[in-house]
This record gives structure tokens, C-alpha cells and sequence, in this order.
């Protein structure tokens, strides 16, 4: 039986169980690893959302899952034979103690990529890069006094 061959430009790379007897090999793209991966972060309280930047943009246009490969991606993953590592960038919600967020985010990642595709997560790398504070969605421009622009900020 042939390889199936990665889509995303990525080397194609085996998961699975070498031990149940199978005959062929399953291939999968370091795409599905990043989508699988994004979701179960996404899932997780307390992160407001994923990636930054150009990233992030596209990742809002594209909606929750785009499907898309490598470039822009918000999820970035190194698959081999029978293993996997993830880094991810999270803006986190104001308030949630980030060491306990990166544990939820490294718990639900691993269980949903290991469950998935039999891969082993062996690291994921979180950089909170950004802490979302909801008051700063609703500004309509006017001037609060903690924007330093003009004006005294006490009276």
C-alpha cells in the first residue's frame, strides 16, 4: 500500500498503533494535529482567544476551524512518527490565574490530539501573550481619564 501523502506541503508522518496487526500505514498532516489542537484550546475557560497578530486575523475571518495549512495558522506543531509537540499563543481572559489556564489548555490539548490520532503530545509551549480586559471591548472613544489624552485624570 502507498503513503498517504500530507496536503499541507508538511511531511506526511505515521500514527497509530504499530502493535494491533495493521496492514498499511495512516498518515496524518501536521494540519489536523494544529486544528484538533486549536479547538480543544478554544473549548478551554478563561482564553479569550488564539494566536496573535496576522494570525489572529485570519483566524477570525476563517472562523473557528478554516481548515487552512501551515501559514497563518494559529497553532503551530512539529508531528513525527509517534509524536507530536504544540505552541500556542493565547490572549487569556482578565482574572484567571494563567498557570492554571496553561494547565486546562495542556489537559484538554493532550487528551484531544492523544485520543484523535494515537500520537504522543510530548510539549506544548503556551505564550499568554495578552490578557483581555472586557471593559476595553465597549470604549466608544470618549475620553475616561485613563487615556492620558487631554484633560486632567483627576478633578
Amino acid at each position: 500500500m502507498a503513503d498517504i501523502e500530507s496536503r499541507s506541503g508538511n511531511p506526511a508522518t505515521s500514527g497509530g498503533r504499530q502493535e494491533s496487526g495493521v496492514r498499511g500505514r495512516t498518515t496524518i498532516a501536521d494540519g489536523v494535529v494544529a486544528t484538533i489542537a486549536e479547538i480543544a484550546i478554544r473549548e478551554t475557560d478563561g482564553v479569550h482567544s488564539v494566536g496573535k497578530g496576522a494570525s489572529k486575523a485570519l483566524g477570525a475571518v476563517t472562523g473557528r476551524v478554516s481548515g487552512a495549512s501551515g501559514k497563518g495558522r494559529t497553532v503551530k506543531v512539529e508531528v513525527g512518527e509517534k509524536q507530536t509537540a504544540i505552541d500556542v499563543d493565547v490572549e487569556v481572559e482578565y482574572g484567571v490565574p494563567i498557570h492554571e489556564l496553561a494547565d486546562r489548555i495542556r489537559t484538554h490539548v493532550i487528551d484531544a490530539v492523544e485520543t484523535m490520532t494515537g500520537l504522543e503530545v510530548v510539549e506544548i509551549n503556551i505564550n499568554a501573550f495578552d490578557v483581555h480586559i472586557p471593559d476595553e471591548d465597549d470604549e466608544d472613544g470618549s475620553d475616561d481619564g485613563r487615556s492620558g489624552r487631554g484633560g486632567s485624570r483627576v478633578q
